[in-house]
């Protein structure tokens, strides 16, 4: 074949791809959410707090507490061994004494008083 005839073949090649429309395709979903109603009225979702600090304190008795504050001053986790379950202690208000299950904590990440269940209250120190 010579150039010659590749050249109008060339040429209805480009006119036939040319006459093709490239719009992508649109897909809709015209069936209404079921849930949408429902999700609506929902209560906005509330994250739980960020972590403040994790430390380790060593109590007057010479126990540990291992004690996890979070941001808001309403929430800590506790726990008296390091692969114990932490318990969760919580307050209405920053600035309440936290507790749960028996237990009450007042005071800062340097510095807590922690009653625990059978325990009068010590005061627990880092470092």
């Amino acid at each position: 074949m010579s150039i010659r005839n590749l050249l109008p073949a060339a040429a209805v090649a480009l006119f036939a791809l040319s006459a093709c429309e490239n719009k992508p395709q649109e897909v809709t979903n015209i069936a209404p959410d079921p849930m949408a109603s429902v999700l609506a009225n929902k209560a906005p979702v509330e994250l739980p707090p960020a972590i403040k600090a994790d430390v380790s304190m060593r109590c007057k008795d010479n126990s540990l507490a291992f004690v996890t504050f979070f941001e808001g001053d309403k929430q800590v986790l506790v726990k008296t061994k390091k692969d114990a379950t932490p318990v969760k202690l919580t307050a209405e208000k920053a600035g309440d004494p936290l507790t749960a299950q028996g237990y009450v904590l007042t005071g800062d990440p340097k510095s807590v008083t922690l009653t625990q269940p059978g325990k009068s209250a010590q005061v627990c120190k880092v470092g």
